[in-house]
């Protein structure tokens, strides 16, 4: 657990410079689906691969538990794909950090249903190898938990920001049904 509260706090502990949000992707573009298989327990590959754009294999490299863990793609550099987990912390002290530091270079704030948390675009953040970071405290059985995603890249003309958010909503699914835990109680 120490391992995971470290790598989120240290994402919230710098103050990168101010850069623009990605654009948005035009209205054409393929919407995310939620099928199997994963990457990391929690996001679809098909929808990974189709908003990065990347193909070939991917590996997991995951550690900690079911309660507190951690999971990276680490066959590419950057990694393409991190996420943490946790279900217990000072979640709100994370969240207030990571809005102090985020909420100034463009963050967004996540639509209510997926709890409390942002997205943010930070080229010159913390993780440059992973520039991208959707953060959630949500409830799920009773209990409130955190997720963390960050991402290297999206593809040419996708929203990483609105896919980030689409790409938590799933996330937080498979949590609840990984789990057996019941979203938003």
């Amino acid at each position: 657990m120490a391992a995971l509260l470290a790598f989120v706090i240290l994402g919230a502990a710098c103050s990168p410079e101010a850069t623009p949000a990605p654009s948005p992707a035009p209205a054409t573009l393929s919407p995310i689906v939620d099928s199997s298989p994963y990457i990391c327990k929690f996001v679809p590959e098909q929808a990974f691969r189709m908003v990065t754009g990347l193909t070939g294999p991917l590996a997991e490299l995951t550690d900690g538990t079911d309660e507190d863990g951690a999971c990276r793609t680490p066959d590419i550099y950057p990694n393409p794909l991190g996420i943490g987990w946790a279900l217990k912390g000072d979640f709100d002290y994370i969240l207030d950090d990571k809005r102090k530091a985020y909420t100034e270079h463009g963050a967004v704030t996540l639509p209510a249903d997926l709890g409390e948390g942002l997205s943010v675009y930070l080229p010159n953040g913390p993780y440059t190898g992973q520039p991208y970071e959707v953060v959630a405290k949500f409830r799920c059985g009773g209990k409130e938990r955190l997720l963390t995603m960050f991402f290297a890249a999206f593809a040419k003309g996708r929203d990483g920001i609105r896919d980030m958010i689409d790409l938590m909503r799933i996330a937080q699914k498979r949590y609840g049904h990984l789990y057996k835990c019941a979203l938003g109680e």
